[in-house]
């Protein structure tokens, strides 16, 4: 039951045929098949033959037809004022699913991993609201695991990884490609050295929580070697430069994240040897699913290698 009707009955076709209906309201306003079936958009012939079956479904003439025009008979002032109730009421549920359809496409939850939040996705939501002003926005960051979670659970529309596999159940693309840097404070022993993947891979880091997208990466690169336990673990980005520069010990981060600092001088890159750190960063949704609406607009922009 819905509003107190049965919502299984099916309403047989001379009831649904909305356009038949309004044509014949047309006709009681206008005089005239033919000005009726051209507001509508049709042919005085195809307005004439859509009345003719109307009149044939419903089982009784509407319409008196004549040289000067046509008008309603009794009947059809009846039908017609039963079906203006009905137009009126479909009218109003067009114009509300247009609203509903307005104020989804008006939100976008994305979920980012660090890097991606805090580097990339702020330059793309300046396009999106240049070209859909509108459009409100709201992101939220973790790490890939959590991203991939959120994605799948519903809670974002769209959302951006930096770990090395997808997990099941999301399609996804690449948009940028990245690269993880070793950094240390500047007069630390590695400082202007050259290292390799064993010496890096034996030294405790500071380093992201498990189920970063960087600390994946840089697993799976030293692979099939396991690194040392870390010195320390933070979900913070920026806590993990503020312990390398202040000594403590080197970390591997993304090159967004630390250039500024390489510029600056507070910390110092390590070149290393026999390791590829290169990854990309991908944005990720339900398998199945199209993107459509600001989504979609998001992910355009993101592939868009001006962006």
């Amino acid at each position: 039951m819905c509003g107190g009707r049965l919502t299984h009955v099916a309403l047989p076709t001379h009831v649904t045929d909305l356009i038949s209906y309004e044509l014949l309201l047309a006709v009681a306003e206008l005089g005239s098949i033919g000005r009726a079936g051209h507001v509508h958009g049709m042919s005085q012939p195809a307005a004439s033959a859509r009345l003719r079956t109307l009149e044939r479904r419903v089982g009784v003439p509407l319409l008196n037809r004549g040289q000067a025009g046509a008008t309603l008979t009794a009947s059809g002032e009846l039908v017609a004022g039963w079906a203006q109730r009905v137009i009126t009421d479909a009218a109003e549920l067009a114009a509300n699913l247009e609203t509903l359809r307005d104020d989804r496409d008006s939100h976008l939850r994305i979920a980012a991993s660090l890097t991606v939040a805090e580097y990339l996705v702020p330059a793309w939501l300046i396009r999106l609201r240049a070209e859909h002003p509108s459009i409100a926005p709201a992101l939220s960051s973790g790490n890939s695991a959590d991203v991939a979670e959120s994605v799948l659970t519903g809670g974002a529309d769209l959302g951006f990884i930096e770990g090395p596999v997808v997990p099941s159940g999301l399609d996804s693309r690449p948009v940028a490609r990245d690269e993880l840097v070793v950094v240390v404070a500047p007069g630390h022993g590695w400082a202007g050295r050259t290292i390799t993947a064993d010496e890096l891979a034996a030294t405790p880091l500071v380093t992201r929580e498990a189920g970063s997208g960087t600390r994946l990466a840089l697993e799976r690169a030293l692979a099939p070697t396991t690194p040392a336990p870390p010195v320390l673990e933070v979900s913070s980005t920026t806590a993990i430069k503020a312990a390398v520069a202040g000594g403590l010990a080197p970390a591997v981060l993304s090159s967004l994240s630390v250039s500024a600092e390489l510029e600056a001088g507070t910390l110092t890159r390590v070149v290393t040897r026999g390791l590829d750190l290169h990854r990309s960063l991908r944005a990720v949704w339900p398998t199945g699913r199209d993107l459509r609406g600001p989504a979609s607009d998001l992910l355009r922009i993101a592939l868009d290698p001006t962006s």
